[in-house]
């Protein structure tokens, strides 16, 4: 048997003030790194090894696999970072409060920018400084990778496309990949064959690590190890 973990990252800036945050590279707060060593205590309980650390390109995620790695007391492992795990865009809504959306479009609008499948918010404008080309973060992604807007369709296929190409080969070990909300979402939905009504209600809590237990590199069991914040849709 073999294990991938995910971790969304702990809390973040911009989470606590409740903004749209996408590919814009906040850290953590002082609540999140706390989330986060509370995730590396409860990895260092399971008392596996693990070979493979995977994160997105965002601080929030990278931030959080240190703390865990620094928690579990592994020293000097290389973390492959990949753009690919990030965040999925929120387009305009991109620094925007979440409840003066929801005052100014309705709940239900905002909903559908959020969780719909397939339906992404107004692209941003390139000028904004909040676009991914105006983030010195994304500086080596060719311009042409950089979204304007993403629906959670879009999120899932880059995300899936590199699973397929550069983690999945690996599953025969132990895994973990700090990432976020909505790219663990995608990762959960092609894992465990999620339809599309049940994605969009799929609740992601931040810091609270996912066990997920293959044999033979099929999916057998998964599990949140914080059982106190556990989300229930996912059942085995």
């Amino acid at each position: 048997m073999s294990h991938l973990i995910l971790v969304r990252h702990g809390q973040s800036e911009w989470n606590s003030q409740n903004r749209f945050t996408g590919w814009v590279d906040v850290d953590l707060t002082a609540n999140g790194k706390l989330e986060a060593c509370k995730a590396g205590e409860l990895i260092k309980d399971l008392n596996i090894e693990i070979s493979h650390f995977y994160s997105s390109y965002q601080k929030r995620a990278i931030n959080t696999l240190k703390l865990i790695l620094n928690t579990i007391r592994v020293k000097n492992e290389k973390i492959l970072k990949a753009w690919e795990l990030n965040e999925r865009h929120y387009g305009e809504l991109t620094g925007l409060n979440k409840d003066d959306m929801k005052k100014k479009y309705g709940e239900d609008k905002i909903f559908m920018f959020r969780r719909s499948w397939d339906t992404p918010p107004k692209p941003l404008n390139k000028n904004n400084p909040y676009h991914p080309a105006n983030i010195e973060t994304y500086n080596d992604i060719p311009r042409e990778k950089l979204p304007d807007t993403e629906s959670l369709k879009d999120t899932y296929e880059r995300v899936i496309k590199y699973y397929q190409v550069n983690i999945e080969k690996n599953l025969n070990k132990n895994i973990l990949i700090a990432a976020h909300g909505n790219s663990i979402r995608a990762l959960c939905k092609y894992l465990f064959d999620l339809d599309n009504e049940i994605i969009s209600k799929l609740e992601i809590p931040t810091g609270n690590p996912l066990l997920i237990t293959f044999n033979d590199k099929r999916v057998k069991e998964a599990k949140y190890l914080d059982t106190s914040r556990a989300k229930d849709l996912i059942k085995f």
